[in-house]
């Protein structure tokens, strides 16, 4: 018995090649290559339906991720391979969260290929350490740093950064801060150093870009 293979690729020389690929393989045989997923719902409605489709993501009238959210609710029982250029988390997780039983880049080997197939096949799914590396950081990103941390800013020089993004002079901002306009230059001078900015200008927009004051 072999198992129906579809391409769905608009990269025709590429789409070929795959299937060259494929035929070469004594379990599988391709059924037909389309070039976007309309063309694939066509042979589907033909009642040509393959086993294991295997999918780009970015192509022309309908993409990879409307493809396989269409194939998880009209077809469950089909299964569906990435198969692209992107190596990002978000394509990877779209594509997983809508349906596709795993990921490969188009630059795999072909022995990469046939495991994946195999897998598919007989497990259901095919994770590569790079695919669940992905899912685990797009699970658990890292914490957000907080930037006043970060800067090493105590109280009071965040409370001189919060006035000086104001229109205050410095001598207003001593009065309300209870200090000397020296010590006020104090402050002045350690914010500078730890925001690595040399004006008054560049503390409001390094406070406002690290959220630390909102206009």
């Amino acid at each position: 018995m072999k198992y129906k293979i579809a391409i769905v690729d608009d990269h025709t020389l590429f789409a070929n090649a795959l299937a060259g690929l494929v035929q070469k393989m004594e379990t599988y045989e391709v059924m037909f290559e389309v070039g976007n997923g309309k063309e694939l719902i066509h042979h589907f409605k033909l009642k040509m339906i393959p086993d294991v489709v295997l999918l780009d993501i970015n192509m022309p009238e309908m993409d990879g991720y409307e493809t396989a959210l269409w194939l998880k609710n009209n077809h469950p029982e089909v299964k569906v391979l990435a198969l692209s250029m992107f190596d990002k988390e978000e394509a990877i997780v779209g594509m997983l969260r809508n349906g596709a039983k795993g990921y490969l880049l188009k630059g795999c080997k072909p022995s990469e290929l046939r495991t994946a197939l195999d897998n598919i096949i007989n497990k259901g799914f095919h994770y590569t350490e790079f695919v669940t590396d992905k899912l685990l950081k797009s699970l658990n990103p890292e914490k957000v740093k907080n930037p006043i941390k970060e800067l090493g800013l105590n109280d009071r020089e965040l409370e001189f950064v919060r006035h000086a993004c104001t229109e205050l002079t410095y001598n207003q901002i001593a009065d309300l801060m209870c200090c000397s306009v020296r010590t006020v230059d104090g402050y002045r001078e350690q914010v500078f150093y730890k925001m690595k900015v040399k004006t008054r200008t560049g503390v409001v927009v390094v406070a406002i870009k690290l959220g630390i004051v909102t206009l």
